[in-house]
């Protein structure tokens, strides 16, 4: 019995060592992983900051001034809201108060 002690007691030290070091391994691993992660996704945060902003620059560099108005005249994009306007009211869609407001402030826009 006595020569069962010592054995006993080397056994369970024996048994923590391999136990302790797979649980720092483990948590290093961990850290290590949740921090690559991080990183990958600050960097992905970061690539779509700049795809948007890309975009944003080729979408007005792209987009062309509008026409200036001719003198006198009414610009074509005023001359095709009101003639969606005229078919809106043409078919019931905007009363007469609505149809006269709505010219008034296309008119006044030129």
């Amino acid at each position: 019995m006595w020569g069962l002690i010592p054995f006993l007691i080397t056994s369970i030290f024996m048994r923590r060592r391999p136990l302790a070091r797979a649980a720092v391994v483990g948590g290093a691993a961990y850290y290590a992983g949740k921090k690559g992660a991080q990183s990958a996704q600050r960097e992905a945060d970061q690539d779509a900051q700049l795809q948007y902003l890309s975009e944003q620059q080729a979408q007005q560099q792209a987009a062309p001034a509008a026409p200036a108005p001719a003198p006198g005249g009414m610009s074509d994009d005023a001359m095709e809201r009101l003639k969606q306007l005229a078919d809106l009211h043409t078919q019931g869609v905007l009363t007469d108060a609505e149809f006269e407001v709505q010219k008034q402030k296309i008119l006044q826009g030129m």
